[in-house]
């Protein structure tokens, strides 16, 4: 009985050691992987920063523009845009930004839709009980300007079709590789009002059509910061659970290696044992 149980120590050791493998890789991939999106948010953030100052400077200049997604309706439903990813072993990334809505929303989710992006967020989103409208799966770790078209341009007639009175961007912000929060942030109708005075600007030949474009440039430059963001803060929490799993790992490995260890010192105990017991028989 004690030699079965040695063998079955040895086969949990060695799928354990075959499954440590993996988290260890996929942990030096996500490191990587962060590596690279910490770079393009810190890029993206620049950008954005910029563009934010100028459309608030610009729209804050105008008495008055025509832009109907400037302007509010009095539609009670919201649609929430929801960012979540494709691939999961990334701790609760994809679980806590569906729970925020049910949380800030459960009183309310008759009036709730979300637009989910991110195959794994489809399932939490679908588990809390909230209604999808649209789903975008299979972006890539790079966000890009065609996907965040796609999706903005969805959310826009949406909103000038009246079938919503907001939209809004529900993500995980990253602060730094052991800090992100699942925040939400309004998108339409857009609040751009600047310091009225601090900036004045002459605007020809157009003022609509100028105002028409930066619109547009805002809604998908908001839209691509939070992508960024998103991802950074998926491939920092991927990254968490894959070292949190080796560390795992590890622990039961030792844990394990004790336990063989004392059976076959038993084992062995009771062989010779059992030798001197014979000798002394012969006797």
């Amino acid at each position: 009985m004690a030699g079965a149980g040695l063998l079955e120590i040895k086969r949990r050791i060695k799928s354990i050691k075959n499954t440590r493998k993996i988290t260890k890789a996929m942990g030096l991939v996500a490191t990587s992987k962060l590596r690279k999106a910490r770079q393009k948010l810190t890029e993206n953030n620049q950008y954005f920063s910029s563009l934010d100052e100028i459309a608030r400077e610009l729209i804050g200049s105008l008495n008055s523009n025509n832009n109907p997604l400037l302007k509010s309706n009095d539609n009670p439903k919201k649609l929430i845009i929801l960012l979540a990813s494709d691939s999961g072993l990334c701790g609760g990334f994809n679980g806590n930004t569906a729970a925020f809505v049910r949380d800030n929303y459960e009183n309310n989710l008759e009036n709730i839709e979300a637009v989910v992006v991110g195959k794994k967020g489809i399932h939490y989103v679908k588990k809390n009980k909230i209604s999808t409208l649209a789903e975008y799966v299979d972006l890539g770790d790079t966000p890009n300007v065609g996907d965040a078209s796609t999706i903005v341009n969805k959310a826009v007639k949406e909103f000038t079709d009246g079938n919503f009175g907001e939209v809004s961007l529900v993500y995980t912000k990253f602060f730094s590789p052991v800090k992100q929060e699942v925040v939400e942030e309004k998108l339409l109708p857009l609040d751009l009002t600047g310091e009225k005075g601090k900036v004045s600007f002459l605007i020809e030949p157009d003022e609509d059509e100028i105002i028409d474009s930066l619109v547009s440039s805002y809604l998908k430059g908001k839209f691509m910061n939070a992508m960024f963001n998103s991802k950074a803060s998926e491939q920092s929490a991927r990254m968490q659970a894959m070292d949190g799993a080796t560390k795992n790992a590890d622990d039961l490995l030792n844990s394990l290696d004790a336990k063989y260890n004392r059976i076959r010192q038993s084992i062995i105990t009771q062989e010779i044992s059992e030798i001197v017991g014979g000798a002394e028989a012969q006797k």
